[in-house]
């Protein structure tokens, strides 16, 4: 008689008997709920979708995870944008899209993700592992028998992927992946093969190990030695000042930043793309050091100094307007999330910035001179004049508006173009969140981080400052939102183009159809959901709009079109284009 089949599906009990039962998995315990739990794990509860083929099953599986709350995008674009979103105010986010036209719909946003150094976890429903290796040819692909293509996209702007299509190493890869996005402040990739999502496994327990991340240490001795050497430094200076970059927020060290301006006494100020990584209540706080185009006073204060810090700097031809501040390395102290530089000189690496800074705030000599030095020069900000009745509005005026909205239960959102400027020039209450997206400024970013922003802070009502170019790229979500029942109030600002290329290089091609927004949200609503919407075109109209939107209906999204003259525009993107102008139009270096 043949036993080995017999044996082959016969186990042993834990009294030793043989139960002649092989073992299962448990019928929960598939590769779809396990991604879920980790997610959950994570700090995720939102993950943001566009339902495809390839990815549905892997859908049900997820939405089947209680403590996980699926929201179909109207793109992938948005939904990748919705993660970003989401990962600044809850330090990680999520996205779930379809093989190929879909992944390389979503590749912008992780991109931009990548950029401003965003945990964004990016799942791709994958072909079925029977098709690896076939020859064959998928939809969906641009028509060749290989598979490759979205990886090598990925490969790109992720700092990890992991191709998912055996489920004996499923468990390990989609760890990895998740872990690696998390150390790395960075998006990864997670392709997951159509057909295993449901598939149980004895490796997915239904109660997962705790998913845990072995925690970096800074180089004990590199730390004392960069100590000694920065505060050396900084003691020998007549007027040194702080200066606070994007990065302290991938470090997570903007309260060791301030533990550090306490102590030293120095005056601080951040880079624009770090606005509202440092309390702006603190009470030497300077406002945006962004050159030419910062805050009045600011720059000549850092620019005058014989020493300056900056923690978490990126520095490009936007952040240093075209190249044109007047910055000397050897009177710097870079710090970066893991290394030091002094001076253009000595460099430690392997050093964590909390750590560093943090013990330099214990080395530092108080020295409140250059704080002095701006208070005799600081003069308060002027006032807008005051508008005639029914004065068509302009933007100062808006923002004026906009100023006395803020609270520590607010955020502002604002969009590529001249709202750059113009709400770099709020003064954030404490707790008042603010996020733009400087380093990869894709237009129409902002309605997906908005969503994604909102969904992950219910407890503040998030203004979002929007051009009409930019709203024309990516509006569909604002379906989305009102899906949700999100409260924000977004300020459709309708001047007629791409404003901010105009002062960069002005053609036709700047120039856009005009549309009747308020109609258009109106239709997208279509009576299903709360929404209200308005247009403005002077203070008459602004006062009551704004008095509207922040009660009777305050418990609904609001959506205030503001129309104004082309030409009104801030000074700052006056002067901020005619440099990046500049930088883009020198010619060839000579052969």
């Amino acid at each position: 008689m043949d036993t080995s089949s017999a044996s082959n599906d016969s186990t042993v009990t834990s009294d030793g008997h043989d139960s002649g039962k092989a073992p299962t998995a448990d019928p929960n315990a598939t590769l779809g709920r396990h991604v879920a739990r980790r997610l959950v794990q994570i700090g995720v509860e939102d993950v943001f979708s566009v339902p495809g083929d390839f990815n549905l099953t892997l859908l049900d599986h997820l939405i089947a995870e209680p403590g996980l709350n699926n929201i179909g995008c109207c793109n992938e674009l948005n939904a990748g944008y919705a993660a970003d979103g989401y990962a600044r105010a809850r330090g990680v986010g999520a996205c779930v899209v379809t093989f190929t036209v879909g992944g390389l719909s979503v590749l912008n946003a992780i991109a931009g993700a990548y950029s401003e150094n965003l945990p964004v976890i990016c799942v791709v429903g994958g072909p079925n592992t029977n098709d690896y290796g076939t020859n064959r040819i998928l939809h969906h692909t641009i028509g060749l028998p290989d598979f490759s293509q979205e990886l090598r996209c990925f490969q790109t702007v992720t700092c990890y992927q992991a191709v998912v299509n055996n489920l004996d190493d499923a468990h390990d890869q989609i760890d990895t992946a998740i872990s690696t996005a998390l150390k790395e402040s960075k998006p990864v990739y997670i392709s997951i093969s159509c057909n295993l999502a449901a598939i149980p496994h004895p490796t997915f327990i239904r109660e997962p190990i705790p998913f845990s991340i072995t925690p970096r240490l800074s180089n004990k001795r590199g730390l004392e030695a960069a100590v000694e050497a920065a505060a050396a430094f900084l003691n020998k200076a007549v007027k040194p000042v702080l200066i606070g970059g994007p990065k302290l927020r991938v470090a997570k060290a903007s309260s060791a930043f301030v533990e550090l301006a306490d102590a030293c006494g120095y005056p601080l100020a951040v880079m624009p793309s770090a606005k509202g990584l440092v309390s702006e209540e603190h009470p030497h706080f300077m406002g945006t050091y962004w050159g030419a185009v910062g805050t009045a006073f600011c720059g000549e204060i850092v620019e005058s100094a014989d020493a300056y810090l900056f923690a978490g700097p990126i520095f490009n031809d936007y952040s240093s307007v075209g190249y044109s501040l007047l910055l000397k390395k050897e009177k710097a102290i870079i710090v970066q999330p893991d290394r030091v530089v002094v001076a253009n000189g000595p460099a430690f690496g392997c050093i964590l910035m909390k750590d560093f800074l943090q013990e330099l705030a214990k080395k530092v000599n108080k020295n409140t001179t250059a704080y002095e030095n701006y208070r005799r020069i600081f003069i308060p900000d002027g006032v807008p004049p005051k508008s005639e009745p029914k004065e068509p509005l302009r933007v100062n005026v808006l923002f004026q508006h906009i100023q006395k909205m803020l609270t520590g239960n607010s955020a502002v959102i604002a969009e590529t173009g001249d709202s750059w400027f113009n709400c770099q020039k709020l003064k954030l209450p404490s707790g008042c969140g603010y996020e733009f997206q400087m380093q990869y400024g894709s237009i129409g970013w902002s309605v997906g981080a908005t969503l994604g922003y909102a969904q992950s802070v219910p407890n503040k009502r998030v203004i979002a400052c929007i051009g009409d170019g930019s709203f024309q790229v990516t509006c569909q979500d604002i379906s989305t939102m009102i899906r949700c029942g999100q409260k924000t109030i977004i300020f459709l600002i309708n001047n007629g183009g791409y404003t901010i290329e105009v002062e960069i290089h002005d053609g036709p091609y700047n120039v856009i159809k005009n549309w009747n927004y308020t109609a258009f949200v109106d239709a997208i609503c279509n009576g299903e959901g709360k929404c209200w919407t308005t247009k403005v075109y002077c203070e008459e109209d602004l006062v009551p709009a704004i008095e509207t939107a922040s009660g009777e209906k305050q418990d609904c999204l609001c959506f205030i079109e503001v129309i104004v003259h082309k030409d009104d525009t801030s000074k700052e993107l006056l002067e901020w284009g005619s440099r990046v102008c500049s930088a883009n139009s020198r010619p060839p270096n000579p052969q």
